[in-house]
Order: structure tokens, then C-alpha cells, then sequence
């Protein structure tokens, strides 16, 4: 059992850190993992239980799957026949992960695959490659989008031939800091639908008809302007329910409408994960409108512009709280007559 007490404290470890941050697991991504362990050895392999080093590379395919390898370093004694000297030890593998909650901030995963082991042994005696098989489990802890605590344990099956059925079977748990890049690109948001821009009053309309003799789609634009968010949130706060309840009939009034709702971020993080957030701000909105029995949704449709089209110019991004950054966190009613 003291086997596993490391490992064990290492898991614990992740789940206590404080709530730093909001993320998941990024997809098409690259990673790199620095890390630290302890590795228990087969009492065959004549080694002692010692610390390892190493380093992971990998690539994310998508949320869920992805593939690393990994070489690692293990300086330790050979104990034989009474004697003990100093030997090194170097383990490499190609492993595949599979992570069971990618969209949430601890990410529980598990993974399996197959490497090589070498064993420097000392002068005069042979020096051995063997195969390996391992599996293990671990979490992922994300401190920001793109910074993640991962602690894992994993069973080493050591084989010297493909013969060899009682292999020799080792124990490691090890704690890392991960690292992604790189990752898709964010496409162009289309051009919204073109209108004229409504005073700001809390719910103020200007509306735009084509000339004949082919008349287009009239469109209306609604803007709500108490109908914000908190940094990082898609909640709609009270107000912005009243604001809904109060001023939403104009809706009822109008049947023939169609209602596109479009979200937009301050300029703090990444265009990937700004545009996220926007979508969901406006499938906020969608969802209270829905749910408050004010449209049917087949007269909806959401959009989200991330950071793009700010209503006011943010000269600190890091600024999470000043007066633009509030002003940018919000949604806006588009609204086609047809």
C-alpha cells in the first residue's frame, strides 16, 4: 500500500488548489509537460526506488483525445549480491489520453501505450533494452486557458523478450505543469445585418425600410442597454430580467418579426475564448426569452462577435472592471421584419 501513498497525495494535491481561473481542455492544440515523479521499482529489477525527471510532448486532436511521448530520467543504485552502485535509467514512451470531462476546469483522464526502458548497469555487467507497456490515470487542473496542473499514477510492465510472461512491473506517480499553443484559428465573424444605430436610451429603435420597387426585409434594431454581464459570466443579472419583462412586448406586438440575438465580450482573453463566451451570453438571453414563454423559437437565432465591434474602445485591457470593459459586456436585439 505505501506504494500508492505518493500518487495518491499527488491527486489530492490538484483538487485543493483555489478556483484560479475559468477553462478546458483546448482541442487541436500542442502541449508540453515538465515534470516530476517517483518511481517504485520490481524488487527483480535490483534498483532502487528513487525520483524521476522528465519531459512530455503532445498533441491535442480534439477535446477529447489526444497522443504525447515522453522521456524521462531516473539516476538510482543497483543492489547485488551485497554490493550497490550507481546506475541511470531512461524510460521513453508514446502514450494515448483520453479526457473524460474536457469542458470543465479539473479534467479527470486516463491513457495507455507503449515505450522502452534502459538500465545502465554497471562495468561488467550487461547493459539492458527492454519493452514496456503501461496504463495509468490522473487529472488536470487549468489555472488559466492555457496553464494546467496535471498530477497522474501509472502501472510499467517491463518486458526483456516477447517471451517473457512474468514481466516485471513498476509504479510512478508524478506531478507537471502543462503548457498548450497554438490551436485553431479564429474565423471572421460575418457583417451584421446592415443597420442604423439607436440612441443610447434603454430601449430605443431606429428603423430602415428599402425603396420599392423591390422591397428588401425591414430591419429594426433594439438596444437594450442595461442588458450587461458580469466579467466572465453568461448570467443574466436581475435587472436585465426586469429590463426583458418590462420592454419585451414590443416583441408580442410585432408576430411578423424574427429575432437575432448577438453577444459580445470586453477585450480580456483570447479571441477563441471571447467568442465562446459571446454565444453564450446570447443563448442566455435565447433561453430566458423561451423559457419565459415571450417568443417560440423558431423566430430566434443567436450570434456571437466575441471582442469584435466594441461599443467603447478599451485603452487597459487588463482592466477587467473599468467603465469600457462593462460597457462591452453585453447583448444587442436584432430584429428583421418580415
Amino acid at each position: 500500500m505505501n506504494k500508492y501513498i505518493l500518487g495518491v497525495a499527488l491527486l489530492l494535491f490538484s483538487l485543493s488548489v483555489g478556483n484560479f481561473a475559468s477553462a478546458q481542455e483546448p482541442e487541436l492544440s500542442y502541449f508540453i509537460t515538465p515534470y516530476v515523479g517517483y518511481t517504485w521499482f520490481d524488487n527483480d529489477q535490483d534498483v532502487d526506488d528513487n525520483p524521476a525527471y522528465g519531459l512530455r510532448l503532445g498533441y491535442n486532436f480534439t477535446k477529447y483525445f489526444g497522443l504525447e511521448t515522453s522521456v524521462e530520467y531516473i539516476n538510482t543504485n543497483y543492489d547485488k549480491d551485497g554490493n550497490s552502485r550507481s546506475v541511470n535509467i531512461g524510460n521513453y514512451r508514446l502514450d494515448g489520453i483520453f479526457n473524460l470531462l474536457p469542458d470543465s476546469q479539473l479534467v479527470p483522464f486516463v491513457f495507455a501505450g507503449v515505450g522502452g526502458q534502459y538500465i545502465d548497469y554497471p562495468s561488467g555487467t550487461s547493459n539492458r533494452h527492454a519493452a514496456t507497456v503501461n496504463y495509468g490515470a490522473g487529472l488536470k487542473y487549468f489555472l488559466s486557458e492555457y496553464v494546467a496542473l496535471r498530477a497522474d499514477v501509472r502501472q510499467i510492465h517491463v518486458f526483456q523478450n516477447i517471451d517473457d510472461i512474468d514481466d516485471r512491473r513498476d509504479i510512478e506517480a508524478t506531478l507537471g505543469v502543462t503548457y498548450y499553443f497554438g490551436g485553431p484559428e479564429v474565423q471572421p465573424t460575418p457583417d451584421p445585418v446592415p443597420v442604423t444605430q439607436a440612441p443610447a436610451a434603454p430601449m430605443v429603435a431606429q428603423q430602415t425600410v428599402v425603396a420599392e420597387p423591390q422591397p428588401e426585409p425591414e430591419v429594426v434594431v433594439l438596444v437594450f442597454e442595461d442588458i450587461h454581464f458580469d466579467f466572465d459570466s453568461s448570467t443574466l443579472k436581475p435587472e436585465a430580467k426586469t429590463i426583458l419583462k418590462r420592454n419585451i412586448q414590443l416583441l408580442k406586438d410585432n408576430p411578423r418579426t424574427h429575432v437575432r440575438i448577438a453577444g459580445y465580450t470586453s477585450a480580456s482573453g483570447s479571441e477563441e475564448y471571447n467568442q465562446r463566451l459571446s454565444e453564450r451570453r446570447a443563448n442566455a438571453v435565447k433561453d430566458y426569452l423561451i423559457n419565459e414563454g415571450i417568443i417560440t423559437e423558431n423566430r430566434l437565432s443567436i450570434i456571437g462577435y466575441g471582442d469584435n465591434r466594441p461599443a467603447e474602445h478599451e485603452v487597459s485591457p487588463q482592466d477587467i472592471l473599468s467603465e469600457a470593459a462593462k460597457a462591452n459586456m453585453r447583448v444587442l436585439f436584432e430584429i428583421i421584419v418580415k
